[in-house]
C-alpha cells in the first residue's frame, strides 16, 4: 500500500486550529454545564470566604475527577473541563509532532517529541 501524502502547511494549520478549537467549547460547554449544576443544587447556599480551602483529594486525580463527572457530580463535570482544557494544548502538540513524522521532518518530529515529554512530566508529576 502506497504510504500517504504529507499534509501540506495549511491543511495541517487548519486541522490543529479546529482541534484547538474544538478543545475549547467542549471545555467551556463543560465548565458551563459544571456550574449550572452546582448553582441548582447549592445556589441558595450561603458562601464561607473566611477561610480558603482548596478541592479535595477527589478532586485531584483524573480517574476520580471522571467518576464524578460520570455521576453526575457539579465539581467533576468542572474538573473534567478544565482537564479538556490542559489537554487541548497537548494534543496539539502530539498531533503536530505526528503530522511531522509522516512529512518526514525529523528535525521538528523529534522537538515536537521533546516538548511533548517536557509537558507531560509536567502533568504527571509537577502537583
Amino acid at each position: 500500500m502506497p504510504e500517504p501524502a504529507p499534509l501540506d502547511e495549511l491543511a495541517l494549520e487548519r486541522v490543529i486550529g479546529r482541534l484547538l478549537r474544538a478543545g475549547v467549547l467542549l471545555s467551556a460547554l463543560l465548565v458551563a454545564v459544571g456550574a449550572v449544576l452546582l448553582l441548582w443544587r447549592h445556589g441558595l447556599s450561603a458562601a464561607d470566604f473566611g477561610r480558603f480551602r482548596g478541592e479535595p483529594r477527589r478532586l485531584r486525580q483524573v480517574g476520580a475527577i471522571l467518576d464524578g463527572a460520570r455521576r453526575g457530580s457539579a465539581h467533576g463535570v468542572i474538573q473534567l473541563g478544565l482537564l479538556v482544557l490542559i489537554a487541548t494544548p497537548v494534543l496539539r502538540v502530539a498531533f503536530a509532532g505526528l503530522a511531522f513524522r509522516r512529512a518526514g521532518d525529523r528535525l521538528y518530529f523529534g522537538i515536537s517529541l521533546w516538548v511533548l515529554g517536557v509537558l507531560l512530566l509536567s502533568l504527571l508529576f509537577m502537583s
